[in-house]
């Protein structure tokens, strides 16, 4: 029925009856909708390729912006309504939709000035305000062509005392070749990086590699969509202990000319101890004995970590693919054997979004989440690099991953590296396809 309706928009059924008088105009009805869902990313300086701050800037998308609502391609947003509540829900009501529709359908009419809210003032080049901004020391040169390998720059910050930090947003020096970045906390005890030169450039691989995923914790994520991301939930925050540098991690697209990026995070610091701690999972669960065999339309690949602390809390979810992958699916299996899904929803390489619960979901010590996802690795996959390969976990975009960045809160007391332990699908050995939720069955049979 939706797919019908939508279609009946596109071919100019009307939205509103004939005998509606009242005019749709942009600065009563529309302009507040831009403000909600659409201005965070629309407008100059952010990723959206147009703003849509002003009628002006508004006025010639209106038709575009009719089909991207009704096809349900803008905002992006692809959780199913199904499973799981979202604070940061970017879907639009059916009332909003309409009325971009009729908007779009009635000349794009201005309408009176005075019936505009008002402005939303953001701060100059970040959606927060920061207390500290850590940026590259030099500039990173990107080559023109060819492969380049994820990158590890260590920024020297030595924080002087433990520092609590309730949100955070990285900004691309240069989006054109920044695909995804995220800046680590490399604690002072930590032989991750020791010898590396400040601001020189290591290669994923190289020997001083390897920290992301030896339990230090994600301060801040940048995708493509993603945006500034919050820490204070139930009064929490992200903690960096005394001491402390920042290490980007980086992965750079080239576009065929010679490049350079310097990018950098904001901090905003909490005003008063935290009652909990805000923790990010380096990219737990993940499967990195995945196998997706060639022309395969939908493999399945499965993952699964165990809850090894008491009094931890779920609030965000960030699925995490290449090119292939179709769809991604959390489930929450507790001790008692009840199962839960809390996510499902489409994979969209182009828009990584991040999921945050409206309420937080206790998850008690021995609580199982797995981790469901589909790839296709066919010749119908127009994204597919290669569907006659059999792909395996690997950091380029043309191999495949399988992993999710969690966010979860727990007391500050608590030891972050006993918070996950790798578990059932993710300890077996990479066999010819999955692993998948069969072979688990299977093994767990044995």
């Amino acid at each position: 029925m939706l797919r019908k309706y939508a279609l009946g928009l596109l071919l100019g059924v009307p939205v509103f009856a004939a005998s509606n008088a009242t005019p749709v105009t942009f600065y009563k009805d529309v302009l507040p909708i831009l403000q909600k869902n659409c201005q965070g990313c629309h407008r100059p300086g952010e990723i959206a390729p147009f703003s849509l701050l002003t009628y002006t800037d508004a006025r010639p998308w209106a038709k575009a912006m009719k089909v991207a609502v009704v096809t349900e391609k803008m905002p992006p947003w692809f959780a199913d309504p199904k499973y799981g509540h979202f604070a940061n829900d970017r879907t639009l009501s059916q009332k909003e939709i309409s009325t971009l529709v009729a908007w779009a359908d009635t000349g794009a009419v201005e309408g009176d000035k005075k019936d505009a809210p008002p402005p939303i003032t953001f701060p100059d080049g970040w959606n927060i305000k920061p207390d500290m901004v850590v940026e590259m020391p030099k500039d990173f040169h990107v080559k023109a062509t060819g492969t380049i390998n994820y990158q590890n720059i260590l920024v020297k910050v030595n924080f002087p005392e433990d520092t609590w930090v309730v949100a955070a947003e990285m900004r691309a020096g240069n989006p054109r070749v920044v695909h995804h970045m995220r800046a680590i906390v490399r604690p002072p005890t930590s032989t991750w990086l020791a010898t590396a030169i400040p601001g020189e450039a290591y290669e994923e691989g190289s020997a001083e590699m390897g920290g992301a995923r030896q339990g230090t914790d994600l301060l801040g994520k940048y995708n493509p969509g993603l945006g500034a991301q919050n820490f204070d939930v139930e009064d929490s925050a992200k903690f960096i202990p005394k001491g402390s540098d920042i290490v980007f991690n980086l992965h750079y697209t080239s576009v065929g000319t010679e490049q350079t990026d310097r990018s950098k995070v904001g901090l905003v610091f909490a005003k008063h101890p935290p009652q909990k701690r805000y923790w990010m999972s380096p990219g737990t669960p993940a499967a990195f004995n995945l196998a997706i065999p060639a022309g395969d339309s939908n493999a399945e690949v499965v993952s699964e970590v165990t809850v090894g602390v008491d009094d931890a809390k779920l609030v965000y979810i960030q699925p995490h693919m290449h090119l292939r992958g179709k769809d991604y699916e959390l489930r929450v299996i507790y001790p008692t054997g009840e199962s839960q899904t809390v996510f499902k929803g489409k994979w969209n390489f182009d828009w990584q979004v991040g999921y945050q619960l409206a309420k937080p979901l206790p998850l008690p010590r021995g609580t199982r989440l797995v981790a469901i996802a589909h790839y296709d690795n066919s010749i119908n996959n127009k994204f597919n690099p290669d569907p006659t390969k059999l792909v395996l976990w690997g950091d380029q975009n043309w191999d495949e991953m399988q992993s999710g960045f969690l966010g979860l809160i727990f007391p500050v007391n608590t030891d972050a590296t006993k918070v996950f332990q790798t578990s059932g699908p993710s300890l077996l050995p990479r066999s010819t396809s999955g692993p998948t939720l069969t072979s688990v069955q299977l093994s767990a049979a044995k």
